[in-house]
């Protein structure tokens, strides 16, 4: 009797015919996988499960699928960057006109045309025709297909997600005729590492939206965030046309700088004095930077050459404010994100 962990179990003498049998099995296995490597490289074939893992699954929805068959292909030596703008509050028009201007504003200004994705919860109207609904999956599949088409090791990404924020921390997603739903860091984080996308610069126009910096961060990664994990910031409502984050960071500063760092530091001030003129507790923005990630965004930048400054389409401001609010409305406009 032989011990194995706790019990005993017998051990029968040799038995030839099943060793023998077992010997050819193996064999067998053997010669089958090497025909099947022959099989492959007589073909030509490289690395077939790697490709395989590599190719995303084709997208659901026929308008994300038509953005992405129209991605222009990644340059050989060259640091491309790719944008991904996520709107998720289709009930306000705020937050898709920070999209569709970040599109535009990405194109003439960050050598990104033809790289960009827009999801967006909003109906289609006289702004803008139907979009692919901002939600998870639709998140999900187009940065795997971003991910499939850059360089990996040369290329960034730029993720800007708008809407709400909840103090939990999560992206309130609402879609006129659908349930509404939420999305959460670690969802965005999935999501991200599964396309295998490496350079990051992730921006999070919301509500608490500092609470996403522990599940977003890495060191290849620069995380943008419009408020403190415990504050609100300000700037939506339904006549609303630009968050005061997007308005300080995407129409006045990126309009000056392409450096998302000095942008986002811009933006800071820019906010903290609009906050304190109108009395409003302070939103204060938070930056979190990766270890690796600035080398990166400083070689991206040098391979630019930025267009002349983009105006916003849509009137925006205090002047904004005072012209679409009417009457007495005038704070409903500064409600919490």
């Amino acid at each position: 009797m032989r011990r194995r962990g706790v019990g005993t179990v017998a051990v029968a003498g040799p038995v030839p015919a099943l060793r023998w049998l077992a010997a050819l099995l193996l064999l067998l296995a053997l010669a089958a996988s090497a025909s099947a490597k022959d099989f492959r490289k007589s073909r030509g074939d490289a690395a077939p499960d790697a490709a395989a893992a590599l190719a995303p699954a084709p997208a659901r929805d026929p308008l994300l699928a038509a953005q992405l068959a129209a991605l222009a292909p990644q340059r050989p030596g060259h640091r491309d960057l790719y944008v991904l703008a996520f709107a998720g509050d289709g009930t306000e028009q705020v937050f898709r006109n920070e999209a569709l201007y970040l599109r535009d504003l990405a194109a003439q200004r960050l050598d990104a045309a033809g790289r960009v994705v827009v999801l967006a919860n909003h109906p289609a109207d006289d702004v803008a025709p139907a979009l692919p609904p901002a939600d998870a999956s639709n998140l999900r599949a187009a940065l795997a297909a971003i991910g499939a088409a850059m360089d990996r090791d040369e290329d960034l990404l730029l993720l800007y997600l708008t809407t709400h924020g909840a103090p939990e921390h999560a992206l309130y997603l609402a879609r006129p005729g659908q349930r509404d739903a939420w999305l959460r860091p670690p969802a965005i984080r999935a999501a991200l590492d599964d396309a295998g996308i490496r350079h990051r610069v992730i921006v999070v126009s919301a509500c608490y939206a500092g609470g996403f910096a522990a599940a977003l961060g890495g060191p290849d990664t620069l995380v943008l965030m419009a408020a403190h994990k415990a504050r609100p910031s300000f700037g939506c409502g339904v006549d609303a046309t630009a968050t005061y984050f997007g308005e300080a960071f995407l129409v006045q500063a990126l309009n000056q700088t392409i450096d998302f760092e000095a942008a986002f530091e811009a933006a800071k001030r820019e906010i903290a004095r609009r906050e304190h003129e109108q009395d409003l507790p302070p939103s204060l923005p938070q930056i979190q930077r990766g270890a690796r990630i600035a080398a990166t965004l400083a070689e991206w930048r040098r391979g630019v050459s930025p267009g002349p400054a983009l105006a916003y389409p849509w009137p925006i401001g205090d002047a904004a404010d005072i012209a679409t609010a009417g009457p007495g409305k005038g704070k409903a406009l500064k409600q919490r994100r």
